[in-house]
């Protein structure tokens, strides 16, 4: 039996509730769709014209579509056609079922490419949604155009991330511990972004209280071979935040520098990247997927 994303029932709903909110925020007509997979139910939320590129977006581990593109979507779905997925066992509106435990990433996104009769895409990630996007392209050279990951890299730290998300994942959820977060995770002076937003603040709080991050358990993460990061060096960007705890470090960097993976710093952005610096992120992700320049 698969695990439950969400501690409470209570809980989902008030998630759920939420995630409606901030999909209202969006400001563009979307279609939700609810795809029958081997692993569960994925949701996905589309906007933008079929006849525009099309363009996979994969969130972090511990939030969901609708509050990861809030600021990039409007502008995203001018250029492409936009299939924001909720990764299967993290705390948005896809459901896992029983053969979950036995995840495979790479089988999941194919299903999503299948249901929209879609031969090949550009894929763009956050932090574990950057993982994702890389992931599939290593393992699906042929059905990726380009990929922009950001708030991530090539090399896997695991350790790190617990760390820097502690003592505050283990602290009583509220929106002083939300804000306490944000602030250690984001740039200087630019989690105001989030706590300007009432609902994002309130949804971020929910996901703090009621998700339930052993759900994503069945994600297996590995380190990549020179020879898989060598089909990605001519395809892939990284954008960087330089206050990024996570993805800005030297030997992150240098894992790189050594495969020749391009990456670009942006500047007074941290973990929270295409929420802090929306506007010059939207910008490079266009540019990078449009033009194809680096």
């Amino acid at each position: 039996m698969s695990i439950n994303p969400f501690k409470k029932v209570q809980g989902k709903s008030l998630v759920y509730a939420s995630y409606q909110k901030l999909l209202d925020q969006w400001g563009i007509t979307i279609q939700e769709v609810d795809i029958s997979s081997t692993f569960g139910s994925t949701h996905v939320i589309v906007a933008g014209f079929p006849e525009n590129p099309p363009l996979l977006l994969f969130h972090g581990v511990g939030d969901n579509s609708a509050l990861m593109w809030i600021f990039n979507i409007q502008e995203l779905s001018k250029h492409f056609y936009v299939i924001a997925i909720d990764t299967m066992g993290g705390p948005g509106k896809s459901v896992p079922n029983d053969n979950y435990k036995n995840f495979d990433q790479s089988v999941w996104i194919n299903e999503v490419l299948e249901w929209f009769h879609l031969d090949k895409v550009n894929v763009a990630g956050v932090s574990n949604g950057a993982y994702l996007a890389n992931y599939f392209a290593i393992t699906n050279p042929s059905k990726v155009n380009k990929v922009v990951g950001m708030a991530g890299g090539v090399k896997v730290n695991m350790l790190r991330m617990a760390m820097l998300f502690l003592p505050e994942a283990l602290l009583p959820a509220s929106e002083k511990t939300t804000k306490k977060l944000l602030r250690k995770l984001c740039a200087p002076n630019s989690s105001k972004v989030f706590e300007e937003n009432n609902e994002i603040m309130a949804h971020w709080t929910y996901l703090l209280k009621y998700f339930n991050n052993r759900s994503m358990m069945s994600h297996k993460y590995r380190k990549f071979t020179k020879d898989e990061l060598a089909i990605i060096r001519e395809k892939s960007l990284f954008l960087i935040g330089e206050y990024d705890q996570l993805s800005n470090y030297p030997s992150s960097i240098k894992e790189l520098e050594l495969n020749q993976i391009t990456y670009k710093i942006i500047p007074n952005a941290g973990h929270g990247i295409n929420h802090e610096q929306y506007d010059s992120v939207n910008q490079e992700i266009i540019n990078y997927l449009i033009s194809g320049s680096k």
